[in-house]
């Protein structure tokens, strides 16, 4: 009697463990994910919504992550048209000096915006990194200060730059939060993908010996999806990394501060994206030249136009979430006369009540306000008739 009563304690005690085992790991996976690194955050880039977040506001040491925003002020003046890919670069002696991680450029080269871009990019150039904040500043000083400008507009709180690279400096700091916060804004220029997801590539043009750019960014080859962004790495900062990734039309990003090792940042990056991809799936709202709206032109409504989408809207949604998705559409009432295919305003979505897209709307044909009194003399008559029957 006492052996049985002994080995239903042990069998339930077998029990309990397996099931605190598998509830552990149920855990890791789902709400109780948890990093080893020093600070993490996980964020829907395209919402802002943040899913997870480990000392987010604690200030570190960024190492090459800081090039997010070297590679955000460069993107900016390529957009706007201040500079082109194609300008041509001469390599200073302040540039082709600098340590760690390098082009290995010399004095006097000459290269490509585009070429310094994909060394930032793909090899975390130090040495390209200081040529483009010299060809956009002036000087790399001068840069800085563009660049914390640039965190003070972006609500980088916890964000301070000495430098355009990321190597150590006494007061060179920033916050997953905020590097989060750059990440975001330099996805909206998504032309840095063509770079920051490349994992190899060879620059020969005008040197005898080629420059061998290889991806610090491991993910970039091994995880489904990735395309960027920025690997960071000094003795100072340990293991660091900004990572985003895309699967089935849904982005997420996540960053990693102070991991111990490389494996470990990598792993913890890879856990906190697939759980962004668990979370949300990716929901197209409009199509192109889908109609939205009848816009009646006269009192009687017998002359009109019809409002159409100018391009698709997809957007992301939390899963098995209650979604609200109502439009409102706006469109220049000013004008008397509106052309077919011509852009007339826009069109907003919103999830209850949260602004989540916004499309340009065209009008499908060629149309006329009503004249005013005359028409409106023949409306009223028209109603006169109809009434006294």
């Amino acid at each position: 009697m006492k052996k049985k009563f002994i080995n239903i304690v042990m069998f339930c005690l077998i029990i309990t463990l397996f099931i605190s085992s598998f509830g552990i790991r149920v855990k890791a996976e789902g709400e109780g994910i948890k990093v080893e690194a020093k600070s993490a955050v996980l964020v829907e880039p395209n919402s802002g919504k943040i899913l997870y977040e480990y000392n987010s506001h604690e200030k570190f040491a960024p190492a090459s992550v800081t090039k997010i925003m070297t590679m955000l002020l460069a993107m900016e003046a390529i957009d706007s048209g201040k500079i082109k890919m194609s300008d041509k670069v001469t390599v200073s002696e302040n540039a082709k000096k600098m340590g760690g991680s390098t082009m290995l450029l010399d004095t006097g080269e000459v290269r490509t915006v585009e070429e310094l871009l994909k060394g930032i990019a793909i090899a975390s150039g130090n040495d390209a990194a200081v040529a483009m904040a010299e060809y956009l500043g002036g000087s790399e000083e001068a840069f800085v200060n563009m660049m914390n400008d640039k965190a003070k507009a972006l609500g980088m709180k916890d964000t301070s730059f000495k430098n355009c690279t990321g190597l150590p400096e006494e007061n060179h700091y920033s916050s997953a939060y905020d590097i989060y916060l750059m990440s975001r804004e330099l996805l909206k220029h998504p032309a840095i993908l063509k770079y920051t997801g490349t994992y190899m590539e060879t620059i020969s043009e005008g040197r005898k010996t080629p420059i061998e750019l290889v991806n610090h960014n491991k993910l970039v080859r091994f995880f489904k999806g990735c395309d960027g962004l920025k690997t960071g790495f000094t003795n100072e900062a340990k293991y660091c990394i900004s990572a985003t990734a895309t699967r089935d039309g849904v982005r997420m990003l996540a960053v990693i501060m102070g991991a111990p090792t490389y494996k470990i940042r990598n792993r913890d990056a890879s856990m906190l994206l697939n759980y962004g991809f668990s979370k949300f799936e990716s929901k197209q709202i409009v199509k192109k030249d889908e109609e939205l709206e009848k816009v009646p032109l006269n009192k009687s409504g017998d002359k009109f136009f019809i409002v159409k989408a100018s391009e698709d809207l997809t957007i992301t949604l939390e899963k098995g979430s209650a979604n609200n998705i109502s439009k409102k559409v706006t469109i220049d009432n000013n004008k008397k006369e509106y052309k077919k295919g011509e852009i007339i305003g826009y069109c907003e979505y919103y999830n209850n009540g949260e602004l989540i897209g916004k499309i340009k709307v065209y009008c499908d044909r060629d149309a006329k306000k009503s004249s005013g009194f005359f028409e409106n003399l023949e409306f009223n008559f028209k109603n006169l008739f109809k009434h006294s029957i």
